[in-house]
């Protein structure tokens, strides 16, 4: 087996790409998409804060998004990147714990915000006059400060177990961040316990929020096919649409790598999942909101106008 140089409170990422030019070809990649990502949900998160017609509940619940997506991607890519270019590939106990909670925290608030946006799109398209008070200002208050406080709950009891049960000498987490299931792979006990556990928990907030996504979309799509406005079957149409390409592109490679027994997973396969929710969707998701978004491309000219009016 091979030898790392750390400390015994340290793990090691293995990491995704090989140590050679074609895996720094395809690092830079990354970091490419990681700059696209960062600047695209920093400029959601403007946009929606700046634009006093984005000042609705969907936006909203949408810059919370750009938001979880920008600490998602924050996450992983920076140590990933370091640890390639410098050749360390050691983390700190403490490092591991942190970035564990961190990426649960938005795992877990994502999958609750995105289903309260279906939840918004059902009642704006379904039931237009309740519209008002089932999503009122408070209403999506309660459902923003709701995902997170449950995101970080479920992610603080998935840290601490993973930072309390003992590892055995090798400590080499097949993966390019501190993964839980990665990790249990590691341990000197049997972990069945927590793997029910975890199974429980996506299927809380992983599953049935795409469950209820499906379902909202379903009576969203089977609504604006009664409508009789051409225009508005069209909004709702490439709204529903929207969603629904960014729902799959996350819920798809998510559920399959974690409600998929253990004895069917495979390191490589799960990196690779990995990849469409933790890089490809946080990059993905303002790009398809604003270039398929009236409003959202109306808001970037109006700031873009007033900018330029501000240098004359």
């Amino acid at each position: 087996m091979e030898k790392w140089n750390h400390t015994l409170s340290d793990f090691v990422l293995l990491g995704l790409f090989p140590p050679n030019q074609t895996g720094l070809l395809l690092l830079f990649l990354v970091i490419l998409i990681f700059f696209l990502a960062a600047v695209g949900n920093l400029t959601m998160i403007y946009l929606i804060h700046v634009d006093r017609q984005l000042h609705v509940p969907m936006y909203f619940l949408l810059s919370q998004l750009s938001f979880a997506d920008l600490m998602y991607i924050s996450t992983t890519v920076p140590k990933m990147a370091f640890n390639f270019l410098s050749g360390q590939k050691s983390i700190s106990f403490l490092g591991c714990g942190v970035q564990i909670f961190f990426f649960l925290t938005m795992a877990a608030s994502e999958d609750l915000l995105l289903a309260s946006m279906a939840y918004d799109r059902y009642v704006a398209i379904c039931h237009p006059l309740h519209y008002p008070i089932r999503m009122s200002k408070r209403m999506c208050v309660k459902m923003i400060i709701g995902s997170w406080i449950i995101g970080s709950i479920n992610s603080l009891a998935h840290t601490v177990y993973a930072l309390h049960i003992p590892y055995c000498r090798s400590r080499a987490i097949d993966h390019f961040f501190c993964d839980v299931p990665a990790m249990l792979s590691l341990a000197c006990l049997d972990t069945w316990a927590y793997e029910y556990m975890v199974f429980v928990s996506v299927t809380l907030l992983l599953l049935l929020p795409f469950l209820c996504i499906t379902a909202s979309y379903g009576q969203v799509l089977f609504a604006v096919y009664h409508m009789h406005s051409k225009e508005g079957r069209k909004k709702a149409f490439t709204t529903c649409s929207t969603h629904l390409t960014i729902v799959t592109l996350y819920y798809a490679p998510f559920l399959y790598t974690y409600l998929r027994p253990k004895s069917f997973r495979s390191p490589e396969e799960d990196k690779i999942l990995a990849v469409f929710y933790t890089i490809l969707t946080p990059m993905l998701n303002p790009i398809i909101y604003s270039l398929r978004n009236k409003e959202v491309l109306g808001a970037m000219t109006r700031v873009f106008e007033k900018f330029c009016s501000m240098k004359e």
